[in-house]
């Protein structure tokens, strides 16, 4: 059976066709790609496709709801529709924290402006003012405000005060926005992630203009450099399958050596050519063409083949820990157990064998029927009682 590979696009010209032809080339007829073409969406229909790529149903909700069908009927959609739906930046951040990669220290603001169809008895649970100088001393200034869900550096401000942070919120209407401490970073990079899987780090400037922000050179060497690239890959990964996205960028910027995770929700991440440039282009074509035939290889009918993040999937069905295994005995073991079983008493003083035998010198002997009580004694005895166990200290968490 041949297995289909659609990709769903908009404005971008260079990925896109030269995605389709490197499915069609390395999937020898078995597994072909074509764009995505919709002439009907009727609820419950599966249109054929067993993967798709999705590049811009973050821009128009028709293609999203359309997404969710195929997937429902088995579609394998990269990025998983549902999620994509539910995330943003700051939820992020906080999963960031508890996985442990470091975020810069971030607050979340409500909008300026409120919600359409809400009144001030909307926001009677919203505390006014705010504890702004706990926020102020907390961040620091510079900072930077972004929108707490969105992307392509829209409505990003840097502050320089709280009277710039009041007059520029001021311009945000109904977006609800992040308090973001500035990083100060000496180094910076950009990081493709497909299927949880492969990485592909490149050097990133982004205070150099749009098509010059890949032209630019790692600031480490060496052993040091080595160190940091191994970091960012692990940290790399480890967001992405927390997250369940199989195609996104991560950016991380570089302080006194520690790379902070500044921007990992790119599920539609930039693959232009005339941006990323040539080297980079070919890696992104060539990877996402592997990873969207194996996908389709793998793909199973009548079952959802969309990714799930670790967060939702623990959420969903936490995993259970393991019982300790119950050493079983038969009835005829247990007896014997018991009969040598020595009291807790018994157990928690010294033995009889442990005495000193120096006072059979310094004593007269006993009248025989003493010394038989004492031989009794001592063979009831064990010869020699472990001591207790010591309680191993409990591991903090």
């Amino acid at each position: 059976m041949i297995k289909k590979v659609g990709i769903l696009f908009g404005m971008e010209d260079t990925f896109p066709w030269a995605f389709i032809d490197k499915v069609n080339e390395l999937g020898n007829g078995k597994v072909i790609a074509e764009p995505v073409l919709i002439d009907k969406v009727q609820q419950g229909i599966d249109y054929g496709y067993h993967v798709i790529i999705d590049r811009i149903s973050q821009e128009v909700p028709f293609y999203r709801a359309y997404l969710k069908n195929a997937a429902l009927m088995g579609t394998a959609v990269i990025n998983n529709p549902f999620w994509w739906s539910a995330d943003e930046k700051f939820f992020n951040n906080c999963l960031s924290m508890q996985i442990g990669v470091p975020v810069p220290k971030t607050i979340l603001l409500p909008s300026k402006e409120r919600p359409d169809d809400t009144t001030h008895k909307s926001f009677r649970n919203l505390k006014d003012p705010l504890d702004w100088e706990y926020i102020f001393n907390y961040i620091g200034f510079p900072a930077y405000m972004k929108p707490h869900s969105g992307g392509g550096w829209k409505s990003v401000y840097k502050v320089e005060s709280p009277e710039d942070l009041f007059e520029k919120h001021g311009e945000t209407g109904q977006l609800v926005m992040m308090l973001q401490e500035e990083i100060v970073f000496d180094d910076y990079y950009r990081v493709y992630c497909l299927g949880q899987k492969y990485v592909h780090i490149m050097p990133y400037e982004p205070r150099n203009e749009f098509h010059l922000r890949y032209v630019t050179e790692p600031k480490t060497t060496g052993a040091e450099h080595q160190k940091l690239m191994k970091t960012i890959h692990d940290y790399t990964i480890k967001l992405n399958k927390a997250l369940g996205y199989d195609f996104n960028t991560v950016e991380f910027a570089v302080r006194n050596g520690i790379p902070y995770a500044i921007d990992f929700c790119n599920p539609a991440p930039d693959a232009d050519i005339h941006s990323v440039g040539e080297g980079n282009f070919n890696w992104i074509v060539e990877h996402a063409a592997k990873f969207a035939i194996e996908k389709a290889n793998a793909h199973s009918e009548k079952q959802n083949n969309s990714s799930w993040g670790t967060f939702v999937k623990e959420a969903a069905a936490p995993s259970k820990p393991k019982a300790p295994k119950i050493s079983l005995k038969s009835a005829a073991e247990i007896d014997k157990s018991k009969a040598k079983k020595v009291p807790v008493k018994a157990a928690a003083v010294k033995p009889a064998a442990k005495k000193k035998p120096a006072a059979k010198a310094k004593t007269k002997p006993a009248p025989k029927k003493a010394a038989t009580a004492r031989k009794t004694t001592a063979k009831a005895a064990p010869k020699k009682a472990a001591p207790a166990p010591k309680a191993s200290p409990k591991k903090k968490k």
